[in-house]
Formats: C-alpha cells, structure tokens, sequence
C-alpha cells in the first residue's frame, strides 16, 4: 500500500471517531482535509501544502453560489411553513376522515400523513417529529397499542427521506452529478410502494391481533366535511408541486419557489401564519440551511484530500481487480450502509460515504460509458446513478430505525417519553422487515426506479 494511501485511511479513520465523537461533521470534514494534506505535503514535499490552500480563495463562493444548492435552503423554508401553518394536523386529519373508520385506520392515516408531509418537509427527523406531536395523542386516545402506533409513526417519518422533493435526494444528485428532476421522478414509484407495504402490514397487524387496534370510531357527518374541506388545499399545493416536477413543467429551484409561495398565501389567508411563525421559519431556514451549507464547504475539502491521496481510486481499482462478483459488492455495500445509517445521520452518509461507494460501483458495472447491454447490472451509467441513488437512501431510511440507535425511533422516544424505548423497537421491528422486502425488490427490479424518469423524459 502506498503511502499516500495509507494516510488516506488513517485520514478517514480519524474522520469517523470525530464524528463519533458528535464533533460537527462540517468541522470534522474541514479538520480532516486540512490535516490530512499536511501530513501528505509533510510524506510527499512535491504535494506543497501551500498550493493546497490558494483554493480556498474561490472554494467557499464558488460552493454557495451554486445554482443547484439554491433549491435546498427554499424546500427547507417550505417544510417550516407546513409545520406552522398547521398542514400536518389537516393532512392527519383529512385522511383519518377517509380510513379512519377502519381497525387500525388512524395508524394508516398516520403512515400516509407522514408520506404526504414528508413530500414537502424532506427529512425524516422532521417528519417523524412533527406527526409524532399531531398523531400520537389521537392514537393513544382511540387506545391503540403504543407499539403499534409509534412503530408506525417512526417508520412512516423515514419516508420523508425518499418521497420528492427531498434535500436528501438533492444532495445526493449534487455529489453523483445526477439529474435533481430525474432523482424525484425516480424514488416516486419506490416511496409510493413503501406507503402501500407499510398500509398493507397494519392492516394484517390489526387482522391477526385485534388487540393492537380498536374498531374505527367514524367521525360525524359535520367533522368529516370539515376535515376533508381543510384537507383539499392542502393536497392541491402538494400535488402541484409533485406533478409539476414529474411533468417537466418546472425544474426544483422553481417548483420550490411556487411550494414557499402557495403555503404561505395558504398560512395567510386562514390566518394561520403569525409574525412569530413566520419568523422562526426563516430563522430554522437560516440555521438548517446554513448547516448544510457548511456541510457541503467540508465536503469539498475532504474530497480534495482524498483525490490527492488517491483513495476513491485505488478503491477502484482493487474492485475492477478483485475476483467478487458486481452484486456480491453492491449487497455488501448496502449492508454498509444499514449498519452506518444507525449511528450516523442522512447527511453524513451521502456526503462521506457514497463518494468512496460510487466509483467502485462504476467500476464494477463496466465502467463511466457502458451500455445497459455490457452493464454488470443491466442498466448504464445514468441509469445507475438514479438506481444505486433509490437504493442508498431506501437502507439509509432502514437505518433510522433500525436497533441499536435508530435516530427516528429516539425522536418518537421523546414525543412519547411514558412509552419504554424496547417497546417501540418491537413496534418498529415488523415494518424493518417490510423495508428489507422492498429492498430486495429493488434489487430485483431496477425498472422500479428507472421507468418513470424514462417514460417522462420520452414524452418530454
């Protein structure tokens, strides 16, 4: 192993026990990629670290002046207005109006809530935070089984990840160099399957235990007019959003634009939308888009180091060498990233860990210009960034709930502290074993992800 590699490693090394560490992880990327050129200028003098450090001149404008980062701090702003204009209560309760009559009906209504939130929030946490307050004291009312209800609701807040729009998905695209419209049109088929697996086992729950679900209590003629006249709006300026970026009829930056303007106008005119509110939505704005401003400074300069130390490509190189099978490698890397995905956050797996993934991947399908015919997968090299893309942030969302951590099962913990942390791991078990049936589906059937981004781009 050569030198420079070695220190790559020990680089990386270091990088994940400051993580660990819960040290920023913008700060830990920073940290690792000026220290570790040092140590490479200091093993190999021709690599002058004073070079090094002329990029920093133009590295930071040129990271925040990116036009495709524009549409992250607008879909955060969107999912800061949902929660305070009140949308997760009237999508919560608008669908409990449609299936709420049924056994296990408000776990369901729950579970697609979270999905339709989750389209506009784009992260899980949030999510899994935000219906956790609106759906668990309506569910611990009807009586359900605390299992059964913050099992659901964990595992419902994962879909925020992968239903577009996503800030996941963004990001993802932005480190691949992927279509952001074509990630979105990709995950759609995927997310909706999740919906209707997660749906499909409550619904067998309940069948088998009548226990962990009381019969339906349906709403009175006055309550359910009500709550599907709030819930109307809302599904309007979600589906336009939705539709508008599957149809082409405008790219993210826009589409996140109408999504701030249509909820806004919508939080103003039910006076829903306070000086407050509002103001504390531009400020989480401020703070979350910031963070993962600074996030992406530090993975620029961490993917500096790692170029020079050469170690994405020795990587490369050992899986075109290596006698493993293409599939072999990319299950081991998705058993990577279940494992990583329950200690370490979204963030940090696409931005530390899918740069060093990617181009062994590449490598092991044929290549950058490969034919879907040669591919070691079936599909080309475009097609393998929307697929490998669906399947990274499907196990990433498997790790957030999946024991011994699991970051959405402790924020179901904190919504509901009366309820003991193993009692929502065994509420949450069952639809872990739904998630890995849609994995291997996936796997199975690349076409999934591939066939709307395709069929969209024909009729475009």
């Amino acid at each position: 192993m050569a030198e420079r590699e070695l220190i790559g490693i020990l680089a990386l090394v270091l990088l994940l026990a400051m993580i660990a560490l819960r040290l920023p992880i913008g700060l830990a990327m920073i940290v690792t990629g000026i220290g570790g050129n040092f140590a490479l200028s200091l093993a190999e003098p021709h690599l002058r670290f004073d070079a090094y450090l002329r990029q920093f001149k133009t590295l930071f404008f040129g990271n925040v002046a990116s036009y495709e980062l524009s549409v992250v701090p607008l879909f955060i702003l969107m999912g800061a207005l949902a929660a305070r204009t009140g949308m997760a209560r009237d999508l919560f309760r608008g669908i409990e109006a449609l299936i709420g009559a049924l056994r296990g009906g408000l776990a369901m209504a729950a579970v697609v809530a979270c999905a339709a939130f989750g389209a506009v929030c784009g992260s899980s946490l949030a999510t899994a935070a935000t219906m956790g307050k609106v759906a668990l004291p309506q569910l611990r009312r009807m009586r359900y089984a605390p299992e059964l209800a913050s099992g659901a609701l964990a595992a419902g807040g994962t879909l925020g990840i992968l239903i577009p729009p996503s800030v996941a998905l963004i990001l993802y695209a932005l480190v691949v160099e992927a279509s952001i419209t074509a990630l979105f049109r990709a995950a759609l088929i995927p997310g909706l399957i999740a919906v209707l697996f997660f749906v499909l086992l409550i619904a067998i729950q309940v069948r088998r235990n009548p226990a962990l679900a009381p019969e339906g209590a349906p709403m009175t003629g006055a309550e359910r007019s009500a709550a599907l006249r709030a819930l109307l709006p809302v599904l309007m300026i979600f589906s336009s959003i939705i539709l508008g970026l599957g149809m082409g009829l405008f790219t993210p930056t826009p589409a996140a634009g109408v999504g701030v303007c249509l909820i806004l106008l919508h939080g103003v005119i039910l006076r829903r939308l306070t000086r407050a509110g509002l103001s504390g939505a531009l400020m989480e704005t401020a703070r979350t888009a910031g963070m993962i401003t600074f996030i992406l400074f530090g993975a620029e300069v961490l993917k500096g180091f790692f170029s020079r130390a050469g170690l994405p490509t020795a990587l490369a190189q050992w899986a075109e060498h290596s006698a493993l099978e293409p599939w072999t490698v990319l299950i081991a890397m998705l058993l990577i990233l279940i494992v990583l995905g329950c200690f370490l956050e979204s963030l940090t797996m696409i931005l530390v860990v899918v740069p060093f993934l990617w181009p062994v991947l590449v490598q092991m399908n044929g290549g950058a210009d490969v034919l879907a015919e040669q591919a070691a997968f079936g599909v080309d090299s475009e097609g393998l960034k929307l697929w490998f893309g669906i399947l990274a942030l499907v196990v990433v969302e498997l790790g957030l709930i999946t024991p011994p951590l699991g970051l959405n099962v402790l924020v179901i913990g904190g919504v509901s502290p009366d309820v003991p942390i193993a009692r929502i791991y065994r509420g949450v078990l069952p639809f872990v074993a739904v998630e890995l049936i849609r994995i291997a589906l996936l796997l199975a059937l690349p076409m999934l992800c591939l066939w709307l981004p395709e069929l969209l781009a024909r009729g475009g």
